[in-house]
């Protein structure tokens, strides 16, 4: 089995218009040491923030509640660690949490389905209750043939549905297609935020979305529409929910300097030990 140390650093900048009289912010910024990933280290630090309280949440999700320090004008999250993975195929295994796996048929507001997504699902070959799995494969498919990936065109509060009759989105509107599509056809189906290594740089545009589905025999199987695959040992899972909302990476309330300003930057690499790295500077 194939295993995989990445390096991983997330930076979340806000800048306020004016000093901030009072704020909190929900973090879901700490992978999950679940089947196939083991975190090595991982540390946050803040800037004019401090930690409040810790906590997991109903999805198993380490949640950091942070204050804002009174009268800033701009916080910096910093999230740095190692994580380890290993190749599963996208399999997570049995299903774990304080839900039921029922809960995960249900249908949210930005998951929920109308007559265009529907009529996407309708032209998914195979019947979803004979083979899930190849039926999985083929709605992953059918969503990434028919929605293009363009940045900058939705936003977080962009439903399934209207995805589907704009004809776009990006990795996050795929997940909620995928996932209203799976729990209208009776398979459970949730919302994964996490980490990818892009084979061609360091540097990431973001945090990465994708989904997975609940599938007798196997439990839980990942899949990333955006890109075709299920997720092999580039990705790392930090939080998972029923949509994008419970597995926001950051979110919260603030009073007074209401303009913000965000600014994320993420890094995800190989990680190469010290003893390596000391040993490539003396040649």
């Amino acid at each position: 089995m194939s295993t995989m140390t990445l390096a991983i650093r997330h930076t979340t900048h806000y800048a306020f218009g004016g000093p901030v009289m009072h704020a909190l912010q929900r973090l879901r910024l700490t992978p999950k040491e679940t089947q196939g990933q083991r975190i090595i280290e991982w540390r946050m630090t803040f800037d004019n923030a401090h930690a409040e309280l810790e906590y997991d949440d109903q999805h198993f999700n380490h949640v950091t509640l942070i204050g804002v320090n009174p009268g800033a004008r701009e916080v910096t999250v910093t999230c740095e660690g190692i994580v380890e993975t290993e190749d599963n195929a996208g399999v997570i295994g049995r299903h774990s949490g304080h839900l039921p796996l029922w809960s995960f048929l249900r249908q949210t507001p930005l998951t929920r389905p109308g007559s265009k997504l529907r009529a996407l699902l309708r032209e998914v070959p195979g019947p979803a209750g004979d083979a899930p799995l190849d039926f999985l494969h083929a709605l992953s498919g059918q969503i990434r043939d028919r929605i293009a990936y363009e940045a900058g065109r939705t936003h977080s509060a962009t439903t399934a549905e209207e995805a589907v009759v704009h004809g776009y989105g990006v990795c996050q509107d795929h997940a909620h297609i995928f996932i209203g599509a799976a729990r209208a056809s009776g398979i459970p189906a949730r919302y994964v935020s996490g980490y990818l290594m892009m084979d061609d740089r360091i540097e990431q545009e973001a945090t990465h979305a994708w989904a997975e589905a609940h599938v007798e025999g196997l439990g839980w199987v990942g899949f990333d529409v955006s890109n075709g695959i299920s997720p092999d040992p580039r990705y790392v899972r930090v939080a998972t929910g029923s949509d994008y909302r419970d597995a926001a990476p950051v979110t919260g309330i603030s009073f007074g300097g209401m303009d913000e300003v965000l600014r994320v930057g993420v890094a995800v690499a190989p990680h190469t030990p010290a003893s390596q790295q000391q040993d490539q500077t003396n040649q």
